[in-house]
């Protein structure tokens, strides 16, 4: 059982007195019963002491994340000690894990429909820039591309003290924020973030006829390598196929291409 400082009611003290606004006084019978503040104040300080964090997981940063919500580190002294299943009772989205490129699209959609102000950790070498991943054909270099991050937290994976040095964090970026200012406190609300579609560079299930035929045939390696014999020399070509196996080449060629066309 831990008991309080000593000095306690000294240190509650000085903590309302910093919120106490400097150039207005209160008189001496109100002293101890009124507060007289900014809204700016009480809205940042309301704000980042209950912040809703997502239960959302991608990969093993996931594992980190849940680790800090355990006891030990006890996150409920920033009043997180509940994470959210639905976004939309969250204001907190913690990426945590790899961001592949068939995720971004959910991931853009669920911070859609998160609850205005809404802020976004990026956890981990991968949610912050790919990680070991980087460049790779299916991960993205970054959530940063696709919805605004509010606090990097580097690691592979970060440990639990790092995650709360980045809520830590967080809540120094709120208390500087002005109702005034804020998108989310305007009349028009701030607007979506598009949803993005996969790339070129995305292997597409429905193309998969058309990848093989290309593959087998060896016209776009005679092409870029300049090979003369894709036609009748070993490299490439078709020599070594049969005559069916040409046919379903040829066939799916025309299915894909009408596909496309249509």
């Amino acid at each position: 059982m831990s008991l309080a400082p000593p000095n306690f009611p000294d240190l509650k003290t000085d903590q309302v007195e910093s919120y106490l606004h400097p150039s207005v006084s209160v008189p001496e019978g109100l002293n101890n019963n009124v507060l007289v503040t900014t809204v700016d104040r009480l809205y940042n300080w309301s704000r980042r002491s209950s912040m809703w964090p997502l239960l959302f997981g991608l990969a093993c940063c996931a594992i980190e994340m849940i680790a800090t919500a355990s006891s030990r580190f006890d996150l409920s002294r920033f009043g997180m000690e509940v994470m959210r299943p639905s976004p939309r009772q969250s204001d907190l989205m913690i990426v945590s894990g790899t961001v592949t490129k068939k995720m971004v699209p959910a991931i853009v959609r669920i911070y859609n429909q998160m609850a205005e102000p809404r802020y976004v950790i990026a956890m981990g070498a991968c949610a912050t820039g790919g990680g070991p991943f980087k460049e790779g054909y299916n991960v993205v270099s970054g959530i940063d591309k696709y919805v605004p991050v509010d606090v990097y937290i580097p690691g592979c994976p970060p440990t639990p003290e790092a995650l709360m040095f980045g809520l830590m964090k967080m809540h120094q970026k709120v208390d500087t924020q002005s109702v005034t200012t804020a998108d989310w406190y305007k009349r028009e609300g701030s607007a979506f973030v598009p949803v993005p579609q996969l790339g070129p560079d995305v292997f597409d299930p429905r193309q998969a006829d058309l990848i093989r035929a290309e593959t087998m045939s060896g016209e776009a390696v005679a092409a870029d390598t300049g090979d003369d014999r894709a036609e009748g020399g070993v490299p490439g070509g078709l020599r070594n196929l049969g005559e069916k196996a040409k046919a379903r080449i040829a066939q799916a060629k025309e299915r894909a291409a009408a596909r496309l066309a249509g």
